[in-house]
């Protein structure tokens, strides 16, 4: 700022008019004006012109070539590279280069380095050159002499190490934003002490020079070490990410997305540009892993992109016969957690673990069922595919940890595949009692499983009774109702004339269950007075009179949008299940949805629709 203000003043000082100035002055003085700009000239130029600082890692007097780089270049085994060494040597920056050059020898060759090829006197040669001349080294060779001397296993101890790491933090701050970049990556997870003050150093120096970062590759390091960068720059990284997520390749995007997955940071702007820009990629850039990894992401952030999702499914599905059964079993669960189903995918999987079912573990096995189950996917072969279930579960399932079994069987229950012997030893106290473990909130869930087990058998086996179970209590609900509740129940209430004898609204039954509203309606559909009317299906079992002939028991059900699979009108496998149980136990349902009930603006829209609902339910129960 100051030399362009003492350039604009040199300006004024020495750029006047020549006519104005030698009709002003005597010749003399003429004269002696045109002496001084003609010397101010080359400093006006000087102070004017925009100065352009080198780099500090740029020669521009650039090294003679020497036989030591033509003998690099043809080295075919690390021998050849100390042999090129042991014969010309070097300086102290030609000792680092040569030592990358070997470092890379050995990892192409042999991959790993031994004790006993550190300890040759040729590379401790190399080594104490670096050391001894030190100053001399380029700055991205030394950044790269640092990860070699760290991959190479020098102990901290080392003193050409010690020397590398002093030299590296004097230059840190003129290092570029990528020599930075690639200690933070190299370096992040080291124990040492001085390796952590470098990383350190080199976060702080990013810090403040953030906006100097201006390429994809670094964002993408920089954002996947996110455990050791300050929330302030990874904020200003996922800017620069959104800025840059054009350039983004699709295994940086994924890199991006796994790394947002483990540090839980839902960035929706970031997610959606770099979802936009995925679609963009070739088929041949969605490689099997990559598709995993973003399945993964996507269902760690619950972060919906159907078209995105919908991509991965049809490039996936020519390879299914490829996958392992880790790949099968990661990817339907993280579409499990995104509540989305393809169902030719699906059906694909079920014909992989019906073909390959012994390389699935009994852990594998119980996942697909679970995520089956959350979906409410049943496969199209599914006496093939259960024939090769049940045999598996038999003898496995005893041996499951509590929970896990008790999630496991309650899958089972949504498929309507659960069988007595595997539902009656979960019912017994002393599976209920290992069940009381961890958070109220855990334990009131595991609850409400075990109810469900009970009303399966109950309903659906006919033939067992659970009265060996003791009665357990319904949880109580501690959620607040929902806008759709709310106005439900006071439709429901203006319909019964505000009756309170004629039903019950936030209704919990003993198979685990609430509705939001029961009804007794008769042969008219008009409700009748039910607070004098048996009741099986609540706790307390009801009043002593029978129903009368004729009238029909009705449940009204909200239906709120998590209760639906993505972008669908199918209910979740869980809620299926609630229906089945409902109209098992003698309900006749009248599914409210959210999609519906939201078009309705007035009262009596209302109620016209919820007389139109119970006529049609009543109707298609009289059909049946």
């Amino acid at each position: 700022m100051a030399t362009r203000f003492l350039g604009r003043y040199v300006r004024l000082l020495c750029r006047g008019s020549p006519q104005t100035s030698a009709a002003c002055l005597p010749l003399s003085a003429a004269v002696l004006a045109k002496l001084q700009r003609a010397q101010c000239r080359p400093w006006e130029r000087s102070m004017c012109e925009r100065r352009v600082l080198p780099k500090d890692d740029v020669d521009f007097n650039m090294p003679t070539r020497t036989k030591l780089d033509d003998m690099l270049e043809k080295a075919a085994v690390p021998e050849d590279v100390l042999h090129a060494w042991e014969q010309h040597g070097g300086n102290g920056n030609q000792a680092a280069r040569t030592v990358l050059a070997w470092a890379k020898m050995v990892q192409r060759t042999q991959g790993k380095f031994h004790s006993e090829l550190v300890k040759d006197p040729r590379l401790r040669d190399m080594m104490d050159s670096i050391s001894q001349q030190i100053s001399t080294v380029w700055n991205g060779t030394l950044v790269s002499v640092l990860r070699a001397l760290w991959v190479i296993g020098v102990l901290n101890t080392d003193p050409v190490l010690g020397s590398v790491q002093t030299e590296v933090l004097w230059r840190i701050r003129r290092l570029s934003y990528k020599q930075l970049g690639f200690l933070v990556e190299w370096g992040a997870g080291r124990k040492a002490q001085q390796d952590m003050t470098i990383v350190t150093a080199a976060l702080k120096q990013l810090e403040l020079r953030w906006t100097e970062i201006s390429d994809a590759k670094t964002v993408s390091a920089l954002i996947s070490k996110g455990q050791h960068v300050s929330p302030v720059l990874m904020d200003r990284l996922e800017d620069k990410a959104l800025e840059l997520a054009e350039g983004f390749s699709a295994a940086e995007i994924c890199k991006v997305c796994v790394s947002l997955a483990v540090l839980g940071r839902r960035s929706v702007p970031l997610l959606r540009a770099l979802s936009y820009h995925l679609l963009q990629r070739p088929s041949s850039e969605f490689t099997t892993p990559l598709i995993l990894d973003m399945a993964f992401a996507y269902g760690k952030l619950s972060f919906h992109q159907s078209q995105v999702f919908q991509r991965m499914a049809s490039e996936l599905l020519p390879r299914v016969s490829e996958l392992t059964s880790t790949d099968v079993t990661r990817f339907a669960k993280s579409m499990g957690f995104l509540k989305w189903v393809h169902i030719l995918l699906f059906e694909a999987f079920a014909e992989h673990y019906m073909e390959y079912c012994k390389k699935y573990s009994c852990l594998q096995l119980c996942n697909i069922l679970m995520t089956f189950a959350r979906l409410g996917f049943q496969p199209s072969k599914g006496e093939e595919f259960y024939s090769k279930v049940h045999p598996v579960l038999e003898n496995s399932l005893p041996g499951l940890e509590p929970f896990l079994q008790t999630d496991v069987v309650w899958s089972l229950c949504v498929l309507q595949q659960a069988r007595p012997q595997y539902l009656i030893p979960l019912l017994q106290q002393e599976h209920v009692a290992k069940l009381s473990d961890g958070s109220s909130l855990r334990v009131g869930n595991y609850r409400l499983k075990l109810l469900h087990l009970a009303a399966t058998l109950h309903l659906e086996h006919p033939g067992y009774s659970s009265s060996h179970m003791d009665p357990l209590p319904f949880p109580a609900s501690t959620s607040v109702l929902s806008p759709l509740q709310s106005s439900l129940r006071e439709a429901l209430d203006t319909l019964v004339e505000g009756k309170a004898e004629m039903h019950r609204t936030g209704v919990n039954t003993v198979y685990g269950w609430t509705i939001e509203c029961e009804m007794v309606v008769d042969n008219d559909n008009r409700p009748i007075d039910l607070s004098q009317l048996r009741a099986p299906h609540l706790p307390t079992g009801g009043r002593k009179q029978a129903l009368p002939e004729g009238a029909r028991r009705i449940a009204f059900v909200a239906w709120e949008f998590p209760n639906f699979l993505s972008k669908s009108k199918d209910l979740l496998g869980r809620f299926t299940m609630m229906k089945r149980h409902l109209q098992l136990s003698g309900f006749i349902i009248v599914e409210v949805p959210y999609y519906e009930w939201l078009e309705l603006k007035t009262e009596h829209q209302k109620l016209a629709y919820l007389k139109d609902k119970m006529g049609k339910a009543v109707a298609e129960d009289m059909a049946k």
